[in-house]
């Protein structure tokens, strides 16, 4: 299986790091094919511009040149793992804008019967995707983070469920509070991560 490992972290020094060096290890393991989108490595630009916006409907003129290879490598995946921290209660900025600039009309999704360019039902593009993970970390401790309604795992499993158009919801593997946790613990989630994505 072609996997697309997507990981935003800017430190390779990281846990964070760690974390995607593990699912990375496991998926080769396993013999899979692993496209690795590193972000912050590949210096990948977060902001909607105005002419993005303007364009955003016009399928497919919306697959600009600088987008058409996230775009090729998303279509390409039969599998994908999203490595990521949580900062202020939500993905990172970066982050946020892959899906914002990647996940756009004629890509994860089309729009089917309606009178103009932006109207019509929503309809999930991205069915060839048959294995969906988020992997990720989180300063906040599970109960701060439960009355703030955790929106990262929220968005995952019910944003993701919908975008992807699967049976299941995605797999959502979180280490919270991890700046108070033991070396024996964090050495524990990443065992977790080899064990859970070595399934697949």
């Amino acid at each position: 299986m072609r996997v697309m490992v997507l990981h935003a972290h800017p430190l390779e020094t990281s846990y964070n790091r760690s974390l995607c060096n593990a699912v990375v290890d496991a998926l080769t393991a396993k013999g899979h094919q692993v496209d690795l989108v590193d972000l912050y490595a590949e210096n990948f630009d977060p902001v909607l511009s105005r002419e993005d916006r303007l364009r955003y409907h016009d399928v497919p003129d919306n697959i600009t040149p600088d987008l058409k290879p996230y775009v090729d490598r998303l279509m390409a995946a039969e599998g994908m793992v999203v490595v990521h921290p949580v900062w202020n209660y939500g993905f990172p900025a970066i982050l946020k804008g892959y899906f914002d600039k990647v996940f756009m009309p004629g890509v994860s999704f089309v729009l089917e019967g309606g009178d103009g360019p932006d109207k019509g039902k929503l309809k999930p593009n991205l069915k060839h995707i048959k294995k969906i993970a988020f992997v990720t970390s989180y300063g906040g401790n599970r109960w701060r983070t439960m009355v703030m309604g955790d929106p990262p795992r929220r968005m995952a499993r019910r944003w993701g469920w919908v975008t992807f158009g699967g049976w299941l919801p995605p797999t959502y593997l979180a280490l919270y509070d991890m700046n108070n946790v033991t070396p024996d613990q964090l050495r524990g989630f990443i065992a977790k991560v080899k064990r859970v994505i070595g399934k697949w």
